[in-house]
């Protein structure tokens, strides 16, 4: 695989928002949103060749029990599912961040979390997601809807209310082009209480264009 960084921090979004967690990065990605925040990492030679064995052990040094796998698109990986099942078989709690547009069956073990986005009209990229994917979500996951107009907030609601997902549903403003409160305006009007806005805490903390924070 490919690795573009792996780095400790906290998770800025998700279900575990706050908490720190060690990220495997790896490179390349299958789609190209509008407002992509890791173009660093789309091109799938952007890093280190490294197997499975040399990622285990570099993560297992930061001595943390949260793994959170991104990318780029993680899933897109040869060895992908080998990947994760051998962080849970050595005791690791994997967040999966995935952009919608693969197949997430193979990966719903019971210490997995899968972070699956649903990509709104702003993207340039909703004609890529699997729908079926949202079948499988479970009430352990979460779908997340990057939002960045008026119409992207409308399309979430559709998809909401049409599938009717068990994962905690997240709105998540695309940094700079959206005003939150307008989200939470939203929300209210259409008592979405189901659904939860999330800021991404590592923009507010950090330079939003920080690398391996």
């Amino acid at each position: 695989m490919i690795v573009n960084e792996i780095f400790y921090s906290i998770d800025g979004e998700g279900l575990r928002a706050g908490e720190l967690a060690v990220f495997i990065r790896l490179a390349g990605c299958d789609l190209r949103c509008s407002y992509c925040d890791t173009g660093y990492a789309l091109d799938g030679n952007a890093g280190t060749e490294m197997d499975i064995r040399e990622i285990v052990e570099e993560v297992k040094g930061y001595g943390c029990r949260n793994v959170t796998l991104t990318g780029g698109e993680p899933l897109i990986h040869e060895g992908a599912q080998e990947l994760v099942e051998t962080l849970t078989q050595n005791g690791f709690q994997v967040n999966i961040e995935t952009n919608g547009a693969s197949p997430i069956g193979q990966f719903l073990f019971p210490e997995t979390i899968i972070t699956m986005d649903y990509k709104c009209p702003s993207s340039g990229c909703e004609e890529s997601m699997l729908l079926e994917n949202l079948g499988f979500l479970r009430q352990q996951d979460a779908l997340k809807f990057v939002v960045g107009t008026a119409q992207d907030l409308e399309r979430a609601q559709e998809i909401l209310e049409k599938y009717r997902p068990k994962a905690m549903a997240y709105l998540s403003p695309v940094f700079g082009r959206i005003e939150p409160a307008s989200i939470v305006d939203f929300m209210k009007e259409h008592h979405m209480e189901r659904c939860r806005l999330q800021l991404q805490l590592h923009k507010y903390i950090w330079d939003p264009e920080a690398r391996g924070v």
